[in-house]
Order: C-alpha cells, then structure tokens, then sequence
C-alpha cells in the first residue's frame, strides 16, 4: 500500500521495497511508542490523583487533630448515634455546635475511609461553608448538617471524574444547583464519594481510586453506582448522602449496604451540573436522591430541598414544595405487591422480605392485591437497554477506549465491544438455549437511525401509559416488590448486568422508588439458595446464586414504589414498612 502511494505521489522516484519494509516498521514501533507514552501519560494523572486524594485526607486529619485539641470534650459516640431529624433540631436549638459535628463526621469519615476505601476527595471548603453557615440570618432546615456527596454531583474547583482518567483534569466551573440549594439550606457538603467506573455498573471500583468495598462485609460490593456513598453512610462516616439513579445507583446501595433512599421522579430535584459519562438518554429516566439511615432522615431532606431556592435557580424543576400532610396521613393504603417481575427470579431471602411486609402491611389494616408488571422481557430489552445503548454502546466504547478499563467491568466492555454482525450472529444462534442473553445482545445492537430511535421513545411512552392504566384499573396507591440483593460478592455485577431488572424498570417509568431494609439473611435463606434455580435454569441464574452467596446475616430490603411526582406518598408507604419491620425486629427480641 505504502509502495502503491508513494508511486501515485512521486511518479519521477524509483521506490526500492526495501525502503517500504523499513518504513512500515517504522510505522509500526511508532504505534508502539505512541500508545506507550499514552498509558505513562495515564499512570503519571493516575498517581498525580491519588496524591491529590491522599493530601487531601491528611488536610482533613490534620484539622480534625486540631479540632480535638482545642475542645477535648466534645462527646463523638453520642453526635454520631444521633438520628438526621434529632441531630437538626439539636444544631438548630443551639445543643449542639456546627463546629463538632462537622469535625466528628470527618473523624468518622476516615475511620471508615481507611477500612473501605469509600472517599474520593476531602472538601476543604467545607471549613468556608462552616463560617458561612454561622453568618445565614435565617437557619435552614439542614443547619449545620454536614453531607456527603456522590463523585459526579458538580462542586466548584473539583473533579467530576465518572471514573474516567480523561476527565481528571475537569475541574467544575461552579456548584450544581443542588449543591448550591443545600447551602442555603445550612448544609456543610465535606467529602466527594467514590464510584465505578463509567457509572454504568453496580460495583464500585474505577482503576484510579480502587475499590470500595462493603463495610458491613469487606467480601462483598456496597453497590453502584453511588457505592461510595452505601458505604460511607453504613459505616457511619455521614448522616445524609446523595446519589444519582438511572437503573438503580441509589437503591441498589442502600439495598447491598441496609440504608433507606430514594429515587425521585426525573427532575422532582434539580440535575443542573451534575454530569454522567454520557448525557442526552431519555427512553431511561435518571434522577439524584438522598439516602440514609431511617426514612424520616429522606423526608427531612426532601421538605428541605423542595424550596424557593430550588425552583428559582432551575426553573425547569415543578414549583412544588413538599405535601406534610400527604407524608404525614395515617389512612389505609391499596397496595399492589409482587415477588418478582418475572425477568430475574431473586435469591430466596429477597422474595420472603416482601412477603413477610405483606403480611405486616395486612395485618395493620392496608389492603393488598396481587400485581403484575407487564412485559418484563421487552421493557428490559426494548426500552431499557436499548435506551441507554441506542447508539449500539459506541459513545460509551470512545470514552473506555481512551482509558484503562477497570476489571470488574471487563466483562460489561468486552460485551460491548463484540461487533453488531457478531451479536446478531450470536443472537439467532443463543435463542433456543439462552432466551435472556439473546434478547439482551440484541438490544446492545441498539437503534441506529434517528427514525428508530424516535420510535423508541414513543415505545417508551407507550409503556408507561399501559403500566399505570394496569395500576389505575387495581385502583392501587403504591406498590410494594422486591429489589436486588443481598449484597453480592465483589466482581460478580459486572457479570450480572441484567440482574437490575426489579430496579431499572422504575426508571423507564420515571416512578419514585425508594428502598427500606426489613430483615437480614438468614441460614434457612442460604440453605434454600443452595437450590435456587431461577426462572430459566439458564447461566445467569446460576452466576445470581454464587453472587449472593455467602450474605448470612447481611441486610434484606423491599421496594416500594409510587405513581409520578407522588414522592411523599413514596415516603409515606416507606415509613409505614420501616415501622412495622421494626416493631417485628423488637417483638423478636
């Protein structure tokens, strides 16, 4: 080729081929050489990060050193039992110092930093909004509050890595509208939370800052997306976090790590300066939330973001405070349940959560009605994955491209990256023996034209008037149903994408969804998970057992579910659930 072209550009030049090998190999040592200063350029902002990690974690120790130096009184064991709404109503009745509760988190925040690698990045300006805080005129409902927050939520001056080696040098121009709402609101954001590379998984590692593991059993993930934050909250490194959802990074963590949160409607807060990997997806709905300890932890948050401030620095969000009497209502509740949606069969234990709550929300007088969610496979494939891969995962395989991949997503990106022949090939040949995978490499397949794709967004809306008439024609409030867990071994989401099928639907339905721990796993649940065969028998189900293998002991949860921008109805059922388990807990003591 090369001779070829240097006889069409220099006809007049005899080209000895001897001169075209040499060349070429050239070309070739040049490629090699190119693509090792590519990764040496990688490694050196890999390392300069972590440094940069690393000082800012010493920034925070030391000031936290100087803190306990000049007030050796202040009782950390106590702040740090103290629920969200009792802690508030402490700092804002004067009980309790801004100053000591924001140096005990941090404190805190180490500990449980250094046993599960949960922080990406110390906030030193939360010493500035400390300052700030104690000059407002009028306190906030989170006065002096201190929060965490999920890598990729905009903060002025920090990264929003997503994981990605490319976006290190991405500082954020200004703060996200949330960020911004949560200062006014007397709210002290401290420390960035880590998270998996991409968003695009359940784990949470990213070849930069590691992998955060479970603090309540360092074997297992906390979850993803918003795993950083599972992890921080469950071990009791921050009262109030924040995550991002878009097929289950809130409810996933807190479901993996026993915490409460909650996936509002799309845009019931605020996205403005929150940036993913990929932006511009709207079959599939995302949303930012709160998680926490309790339930009342999420409605304290909620009433406090859903403000003027809210509405005015994004005029896009409804101008729609939050409804106390509709959280605060005791009347009996229709409610839809099921035990699975029919795509992912879940372990044993996750099954029996929702029907012991059934039995619970039965017996305190709410009536319950069976439920099922139509079409499981086609909203998986047709509108889920399709959705988020409409351009067959091409942007999503630019971005890897330019970055080393993480392990535990290998499995995800080698799917991805098999040619659009090759799947459909390995599609037709699948079918008659792996249904589910078929279905799914087809869909990673994606659009591929503008025409398809606005179809597929009318699919979409389709769907979502088909569930609520199945809804409305039960006459139902909310719906209780399973979510995915318990927490699974560390490496094995990456093999189980499609094992979000209970979460990502609500999603696509641009429903809030909210997550509240009921029981633990328990030896007859691993005993009967030993013959847990799943719906199919297939693969997948025997990669879900070996996941959730091993998690005795380890936290339950159910989801509970309402119809759009009916968040504190969400709420509500989530803490009737959380109640009755928890008188259930105290009666079996």
């Amino acid at each position: 080729m090369i001779q070829v072209m240097l006889k069409q550009r220099l006809p007049e030049v005899e080209v000895d081929p001897r001169l075209v090998s040499a060349l070429l190999g050239c070309s070739a040592a040049a490629i090699l050489v190119l693509k090792w200063m590519g990764q040496r350029r990688m490694q050196k902002k890999m390392e300069e990060a972590r440094a940069g990690r690393d000082l800012g974690l010493r920034q925070m120790e030391k000031a936290v050193q100087q803190f306990k130096q000049q007030n050796p009184g202040i009782q950390a064991g106590h702040i740090l039992s103290l629920p969200l709404v009792e802690l508030a109503e402490k700092l804002q009745e004067g009980s309790l110092s801004p100053e000591s509760v924001l140096y005990t988190y941090m404190d805190k925040a180490l500990e449980v930093t250094r046993e599960v690698n949960c922080l990406r990045h110390f906030i030193p300006e939360c010493e500035e909004q400390l300052q700030a805080v104690r000059r407002q005129k009028e306190r906030g409902l989170l006065y002096g509050v201190p929060v965490s927050i999920k890598d990729h939520i905009g903060y002025k001056g920090h990264l929003s890595t997503c994981g990605f080696v490319q976006f290190l040098s991405r500082l954020e121009q200004e703060d996200s509208v949330m960020v911004k709402v949560l200062k006014r609101q007397g709210a002290i954001p401290f420390v960035l939370t880590n998270v998996p590379q991409s968003l695009f998984n359940y784990d949470c590692s990213n070849s930069i800052f590691g992998q955060t593991v479970n603090p309540l059993n360092h074997k297992k993930s906390p979850g993803g997306s918003s795993g950083g934050e599972g992890a921080l909250i469950a071990g009791g490194g921050s009262v109030l976090g924040f995550g991002t959802d878009i097929g289950g990074s809130i409810r996933l963590p807190s479901s993996f790590c026993g915490l409460c949160g909650l996936k509002p409607t799309g845009n019931r807060l605020s996205l403005s300066g929150i940036s993913g990997p990929i932006d511009g997806i709207l079959s599939v709905t995302g949303a930012v939330g709160p998680m926490a300890r309790d339930v009342d932890s999420l409605a304290l948050c909620m009433r406090a973001l859903l403000c003027d401030d809210m509405f005015r620095l994004d005029p896009t969000v409804p101008p729609v405070p939050f409804n106390e009497e509709v959280y605060s209502s005791s009347a009996p509740l229709r409610i839809g349940y099921y035990d699975t949606d029919g795509y992912f069969l879940l372990p044993p234990c996750m099954r029996r959560a929702v029907h012991e709550t059934k039995e619970m929300l039965q017996e305190a007088g709410h009536t319950l009605v069976p439920f099922a969610p139509p079409r499981p496979d086609y909203v998986m494939n047709e509108l889920f994955v399709k959705g988020l891969f409409a351009d067959g995962g091409s942007t999503l395989l630019g971005l890897f491209a330019g970055d080393i991949v993480d392990p535990g997503l290998e499995p995800q990106v080698n799917c991805y990256r098999i040619p659009t022949l090759v799947k459909k090939t390995l599609a037709l040949a699948l079918r008659p023996l792996f249904p589910r995978l078929a279905g799914y490499l087809t869909a990673l397949c994606g659009v591929r034209s503008e025409k398809l794709l606005w179809k597929q967004h009318a699919q979409v809306t389709a769907y979502r008037m088909e569930f609520i008439a199945a809804w409305r024609k039960l006459k139902l409030d909310v719906v209780l149903c399973p979510v995915l867990g318990p927490a699974f071994t560390l490496g094995y989401p990456g093999k189980l994408f499609a094992a979000v099928s209970s979460t990502m639907l609500y999603n696509v339905l641009n429903f809030p969804a909210g997550v509240v721990p009921v029981t633990t796993v328990t030896e007859a649940d691993e005993d009967e998970l030993k013959h847990y065969t799943g719906h199919y028998g297939d693969p997948w189900d025997r990669r879900l057992r070996q996941a959730a293998e091993g998690a005795m002991g380890l936290p339950v949860a159910v989801q509970c579910v309402a119809l759009p921008w009916q968040e504190e109805l969400c709420l509500r059922f989530m803490k009737e659930v959380e109640t009755l388990a928890r008188a259930r807990k105290r009666r079996k003591v």
